[in-house]
């Protein structure tokens, strides 16, 4: 009985790490709000998902917020995007994010 509570314990304990690594590309890219991309170009959407439980049991909010931003933001790179701003609540470990391009792409000569 003390190593099935062990071993659950220490499951419950490593689910709650951040497994999502934010890439190094997507370092630059900014989390901001509606009212920063007025005059940004829209690139497209991103809907980013994660486990909200583990077990059964309720996973930090805080944790799920900040996997979910950095699956969105590591997704931007693809789009070419350099800002992303939710355009949805966290709903089931679920939230969508709006990608802008808001600085000037440089240009090669």
């Amino acid at each position: 009985m003390k190593k099935r509570l062990v071993l659950f314990t220490a499951s419950i304990l490593a689910s709650a790490c951040t497994w999502v690594e934010l890439a190094d590309e997507a370092k630059e890219i900014r989390i901001v709000s509606m009212e920063h991309v007025k005059a940004c170009k829209k690139l497209g959407k991103v809907v980013a998902s994660v486990k909200n439980q583990i077990a059964g049991f309720d996973r930090s909010e805080k944790k799920v917020q900040s996997e979910l931003e950095t699956i969105a933001r590591n997704t931007a790179i693809e789009l070419k995007g350099d800002s992303i701003v939710a355009v949805s609540p966290i709903k089931k470990g679920r939230q969508t994010y709006a990608v802008y391009q808001c600085a000037q792409p440089e240009v090669k000569e």
